[in-house]
């Protein structure tokens, strides 16, 4: 069993980027959901009501986060730059973020047809995990509730197959928008562990992720689609709430310092 996958997304709900090695913070994956685009009133956005959100690259370049679309150029915001502070909304937690500045605001709410801003963290940003699985010190940045997600690639294949058995299309991985993809291991695998060992680094399980209805979004046009969600909810309903499919497992970093690597070894233990 190995790391097969490794995914960080710099803007919570825009594109991500695979890379081959990654640093851990106490808030998870270095450079993963560290910035946010909110509205006018300072609640987060995400492609749940924006799916063109989708179709914004982003790099990480000389300290730099990069925002680009082929049709509409680019706009950067320097990691070193410092802003007002900010008080925005993110589910039910409130939040001091650092405001990013006139320039890249105005050119994502032109590029998204909504008035909005970017936002990142900062020196007084503090956010808990509410997760039951959670221990007093566990934090994560803008991501919805745990700093990190796995799916095995047998647990996509098989999905896959009942989307074909349905007469759907089958979808890539992205759609489910993981930190790590593993292979080696039995379809949902992951669903039974209690911790994940990637080399050295250790994550404790945070619990089987409910997905929302941005798996149903083409993560390169931003288009909405009927699966995955629709085969979903005919197997992966959770019998305690119907009205929730799981796919994936949450994860918060028990291991606040070290490097995960693309192909190291990976252990789940139940």
């Amino acid at each position: 069993m190995h790391l097969s996958g490794l995914f960080i997304y710099p803007v919570k709900s825009l594109r991500g980027i695979a890379v081959p090695a990654v640093e851990l913070d106490e808030w998870g994956l270095v450079g993963d959901r560290r910035f946010l685009v909110v509205d006018a009133d300072n609640q987060f956005l995400t492609q749940r009501a924006l799916p063109r959100m989708a179709q914004i690259e982003t790099a990480l370049e000389g300290g730099n986060l990069i925002l680009r679309n082929p049709h509409h150029g680019s706009a950067a915001v320097s990691f070193a730059e410092s802003g007002p502070g900010t008080t925005v909304q993110i589910w039910r937690d409130s939040v001091t973020a650092i405001d990013c500045g006139v320039e890249i605001a105005v050119w994502l709410s032109d590029f998204l047809r909504h008035p909005c801003k970017l936002v990142r963290t900062g020196p007084d940003f503090a956010r808990p995990v509410h997760k039951p699985a959670a221990h007093p010190g566990d934090k994560v940045g803008f991501a919805d509730a745990a700093p990190a997600l796995v799916i095995s690639e047998a647990s996509l294949a098989v999905l896959n197959d009942r989307i074909l058995e349905h007469g759907g299309e089958p979808v890539p991985m992205n759609r489910f928008r993981p930190n790590f993809v593993i292979t080696g291991c039995e379809a949902f695998a992951e669903d039974e562990c209690t911790t994940l060992e990637i080399g050295d680094c250790v994550f404790r399980a945070a619990g089987r992720s409910e997905r929302c209805i941005v798996p149903g979004i083409d993560q390169l046009t931003g288009d909405r689609n009927k699966e995955p969600l629709r085969t979903l909810a005919i197997f992966r309903r959770d019998p305690n709430k119907p009205s929730a499919v799981h796919f994936g497992q949450n994860l918060i970093n028990q291991s606040k310092t070290g490097t995960v690597r693309l192909g190291t070894s990976v252990e789940l233990i139940a």
